[in-house]
């Protein structure tokens, strides 16, 4: 990634990065977003960077009119594509991420009275870009899952479930058992990760063997040498003939020559550190977008132009 002095260089006008997004959307020139073709389509020299597509199964006679954020994150804003790319840029380079608050601090600044809800949205509609899950990962493969969310007791008062309550009232911690707190379930996530490659994780309601199994089956190629997990007895289900081998970590097995869940470990590791200090509370409805940021900075960790890659996922 460039520094930042560079980056705001690049980008002074919005008129720069219109013609950046061109370029990086139809690198072949320009295409309808409607039809997806490029014959018939006309520039308006009155309305720079807006064009009309005139097929007939299209625009027609009148012609279809578009421009360069239609059919993208930006499509219908008010705000400057230049604090756009600047909130991409600030997201981009947060490795645990910068909550919606800070992005209003940054780039707003604290007393321009702009609500923290256009941050937050601004935030999840990049997010919304960083879909990944492209290819099936080969080659040596982790995979694992875990849990998001806090301890019911450590909730505050007004949260905590009737269990919970019960027990903080008690004074008798040792009778806590989260399984019994009602309307409080942390939320499932299920990952893999390919060894010096992408990571796919999808946010799951069932951590059942079959459900666990349909997941090997859809993020793991059949060209793979390894599939490495832990001793959970729901992954013997995945596809048969599949090279799986698993690690006993309830016997304190971790590492068995190769066979090992120590890079998905290291990914939730950075997850939940981003999602306890930097966002401090994660929605379920919302936590897939998360997913989607941490997965894709993870996988372009390596990439000298980034921004620019997120870019064309916009549309």
């Amino acid at each position: 990634m460039k520094p930042l002095k560079e980056f705001e260089a690049q980008f002074p006008t919005d008129e720069a990065c219109k013609a950046y997004l061109v370029a990086k959307r139809w690198p072949d020139g320009v295409r309808c977003p409607r039809c997806n073709r490029k014959e018939k389509v006309y520039a308006l020299k009155a309305r720079p960077f807006h064009w009309t597509c005139c097929n007939t199964d299209c625009g027609g006679r009148k012609g279809y009119r578009f421009s360069v954020i239609t059919h993208t994150i930006f499509q219908d804003t008010k705000i400057p594509l230049t604090t756009w790319f600047r909130v991409g840029y600030l997201m981009l380079t947060a490795k645990k991420g910068v909550s919606s608050l800070q992005v209003r601090r940054i780039i707003f600044g604290e007393n321009s009275g702009t609500d923290w809800r256009t941050a937050w949205y601004m935030c999840h509609r990049w997010r919304a870009a960083m879909r990944g899950d492209a290819f099936r990962l080969t080659g040596e493969v982790e995979v694992d899952e875990t849990f998001i969310g806090g301890k019911d007791k450590n909730r505050h008062a007004s949260k905590k479930s009737r269990v919970a309550r019960a027990e903080a009232a008690a004074r008798k911690p040792s009778m806590y058992r989260p399984n019994e707190a009602v309307g409080y379930k942390k939320v499932g996530v299920i990952g893999a990760i390919a060894r010096k490659g992408n990571v796919i994780a999808r946010v799951v309601g069932d951590m059942g063997a079959r459900m666990k199994a349909d997941f090997v089956n859809d993020a793991v190629s059949e060209n793979v040498s390894l599939v490495a997990t832990d001793e959970d007895h729901s992954f013997h289900y995945v596809r048969e003939g599949m090279p799986h081998e698993t690690v006993c970590h309830s016997r304190g097995e971790y590492v068995r020559g190769n066979v090992h869940t120590g890079n998905i470990d290291s990914f939730w590791s950075l997850l939940k550190r981003g999602i306890v200090g930097t966002f401090h509370n994660v929605s379920k409805d919302y936590l897939a977008l998360y997913l989607n940021e941490f997965s894709f900075r993870h996988d372009n960790r390596k990439n000298p132009d980034m921004f620019g890659t997120l870019v064309t996922t916009c549309a």
